[in-house]
């Protein structure tokens, strides 16, 4: 396929390249400065601004761009940047996709979203039909959802990807552990009992290249691991493959002082299941927390 990407300079987004790359795939990178290489080019969703060309020379739209959300300590105007960073790109898209004649609109617009959708479930297991929960996040995803729209009111297949922590030691939720692990300073999170949707990056990455080749899927779709645990579960076996101890809880005053607005997300529970992919009989490298940490840690 003819892949457009936004986003593919991220975490995920470089992972993602390479392995569609690696798969035979074309991958056009959309980038906010201007266009260097002959695989990019350039776009301003700030300003709506994105040569509808160049969407039509797709067969798929991948759209991962957003602030990091554990990047910075939120602030207001963190906050109004995780927000618009998500929404400007997906509207953009999804009216430039709109806006083409229908022989010319690519036949997927595979778009990030994430498990804050939920909210905090506590206990609760919740799959895709969940309502929104509450909270700053489930604010975010309902509107970056909702940018989605004009795209699958034109006939696109939309699949919103809620994507939960997939882990790798070189990012997301995983790499700044490591460290206080290492030095045997770290321990579960407040009270240790809140949910954690993980995944293994290689997990995550089948996910996303079996959401592109199924034509019969399309909505929300929760790109989690099929088994959640509670922060002291992943703290204990965390420690175990680091052979250090994991005994010096962090208070979640001290959570708060630390990463401000951010702390009361990172204390959330979200008791996440993978409905769709396992209606749909995707087959996971890593079903359990063992093997994708070890993955995360060696490969």
């Amino acid at each position: 396929m003819r892949i457009l990407m936004a986003g593919a300079s991220g975490f995920l987004g470089t992972r993602l390249v390479g392995r569609l790359t690696a798969g035979g795939h074309q991958v056009t990178h959309l980038v906010r400065r201007p266009a260097r290489t002959p695989d990019e080019r350039q776009w301003k969703p700030s300003a709506a601004q994105l040569d509808p060309g160049v969407v039509a020379d797709a067969d798929a739209v991948v759209n991962l761009a957003g602030a990091g959300v554990g990047d910075k300590r939120w602030n207001d105007g963190y906050r109004r940047l995780i927000r618009s960073s998500r929404v400007d790109s997906t509207t953009t898209l999804a009216i430039t996709i709109a806006g083409l004649p229908t022989a010319d609109r690519p036949a997927v617009l595979l778009n990030a979203s994430a498990v804050g959708w939920y909210g905090n479930t506590g206990d609760r297991m919740v799959e895709e039909d969940a309502p929104a929960g509450e909270g700053f996040l489930a604010d975010v995803c309902r509107v970056w959802e909702a940018a989605t729209r004009p795209a699958e009111d034109a006939g696109v297949r939309v699949v919103r990807l809620r994507t939960g922590l997939p882990l790798h030691r070189d990012g997301g939720m995983l790499k700044p552990q490591l460290l206080p692990f290492r030095l045997g300073v770290a321990g579960r999170l407040g009270s240790g009992r809140q949910w954690l949707p993980w995944i293994s990056m290689a997990d995550w990455l089948r996910v996303a290249e079996f959401l592109l080749d199924r034509d019969d899927l399309a909505g929300p779709v929760n790109g989690v691991g099929p088994a959640p645990v509670t922060n002291a579960e992943f703290t204990r076996e965390l420690a175990r493959q680091l052979h250090r101890p994991a005994v010096l809880p962090i208070p979640a005053v001290a959570l708060r002082v630390a990463l401000g607005g951010f702390a009361q997300e990172a204390l959330t529970s979200a008791r996440v299941l993978p409905a769709v992919l396992r209606r749909a009989g995707f087959a996971y490298h890593h079903p359990d927390l063992a093997g994708a940490l070890h993955a995360a840690l060696t490969d």
